[in-house]
């Protein structure tokens, strides 16, 4: 019963922080800093896997070492991959901001894999990508603007059973367009859905 009030708790607190963010991004409140992508991505994985795997969270945290945990991670099929590039650049945008989009993409990921969930960062000149590629559900061509309505949930069919409470893609598009990006989705027969994030290293007001 406690973990189910926490774990209500947690999703309640969430759906708030992404209203908090769109409310903020909406009147133009931008905080900028230098980060690094990798490790904000590791925290904030660690952070999604606390609320959607406990076990697997208690058992990374019983690991000492960065090789241990990647392990553990691969064995669940969870795989971190940063580019060389991701990992020397450190982009200038608003961290709270970042830390909330990614969230909802890993959380989403988790939500809706069968198996398998990639993150792969990377840097391409003046943009950074990162890429969730899951395992689960295909998320049909004409109903890839609808995951990011507000309030929209997906009815379910024979190849498409991603549902939510249709605040935490829509809130993601709308900070990742206030931040200079976008999220775009696309998938596959038998592949699953990408959902790739694009943003400007650095951070310009006018977005």
């Amino acid at each position: 019963t406690l973990d189910r009030a926490l774990r209500n708790s947690q999703k309640a607190r969430s759906m708030l922080a992404d209203l908090l963010e769109v409310g903020r991004s909406d009147a133009g409140c931008f905080q900028c800093c230098h980060f690094e992508v990798p490790a904000v991505v590791d925290a904030v994985l660690m952070e999604a896997l606390e609320f959607a795997d406990a076990r697997l969270w208690e058992a990374l945290h019983s690991q000492d070492a960065d090789r241990q945990r990647e392990s553990l991670l691969n064995r669940h099929g969870i795989r971190i991959v940063c580019s060389p590039a991701a990992c020397q650049t450190q982009p200038c945008q608003d961290e709270t901001k970042f830390r909330q989009i990614l969230s909802n993409l890993i959380k989403n990921g988790l939500q809706h894999r069968r198996q398998q969930l990639e993150i792969g960062v990377d840097c391409q000149e003046v943009t950074l990508l990162v890429d969730l590629r899951d395992d689960g559900p295909r998320v049909e061509k004409e109903n890839r603007e609808n995951i990011f309505e507000r309030y929209t949930q997906l009815k379910e069919c024979v190849m498409l059973s991603r549902t939510g409470h249709g605040l935490g893609l829509a809130g993601a598009r709308i900070l990742a367009r206030r931040m200079g990006g976008d999220i775009v989705v696309t998938s596959k027969r038998g592949t699953g859905a990408v959902f790739r994030l694009t943003l400007p290293l650095m951070f310009e007001q006018s977005h």
